[in-house]
């Protein structure tokens, strides 16, 4: 899946990019419409928090980060104490899941709090009044689907392209 960003100058614009990927076959929960705080979108489907924010990379860079550490840590528990083959590798797992976990948790406390890297670049629109409407399609159909809202609304603005989209949110 790709992720584009189409930018749009008001409402009722945005409703039709949104029915217009609703007939090209784009399942609603992969469109999401970024608006100004306080603007009421009627029935455009909001972003939710894993669009508004970054924390789904927080997380993953909080299990790398924690997991690292706490098979570091359960190396080191390793060569202080003479132990066992068995009790030496418990050890080291057991801290590295311990480590990821709390990585895990630390980033996703950090993530949430942060707003999306990618949408940063658009926040001076949006503040303006613009709505940017995100839509997660198949990669072989990018180019499909930017023609048919060109072709259609020459009012929005297709911003670019997303290589990859976690496939989770």
């Amino acid at each position: 899946m790709r992720r584009i960003y189409f930018l749009v100058p008001n409402i009722p614009i945005a409703k039709r990019i949104v029915d217009e990927l609703l007939l090209a076959r784009i399942e609603e929960r992969h469109i999401h419409v970024i608006a100004k705080r306080g603007t009421e979108l009627e029935d455009l489907p909001e972003a939710t928090l894993f669009q508004k924010t970054d924390f789904v990379p927080a997380v993953e860079r909080g299990l790398a980060l924690g997991g690292s550490a706490g098979a570091l840590a359960g190396l080191v528990a390793i060569a202080l104490p003479p132990a066992s083959t068995v009790i030496a590798g418990g050890v080291l797992l057991g801290s590295a899941l311990a480590g990821a976990g709390v990585g895990a948790w630390a980033g996703s406390l950090i993530g949430v709090s942060t707003a999306n890297s990618r949408i940063k670049q658009f926040e001076t629109a949006i503040e303006s009044g613009q709505l940017l409407v995100l839509a997660d399609v198949p990669k072989e159909r990018v180019d499909e689907i930017e023609e048919l809202v060109k072709s259609h609304l020459p009012e929005a603005v297709i911003e670019g392209t997303e290589p990859i989209i976690p496939a989770f949110p």
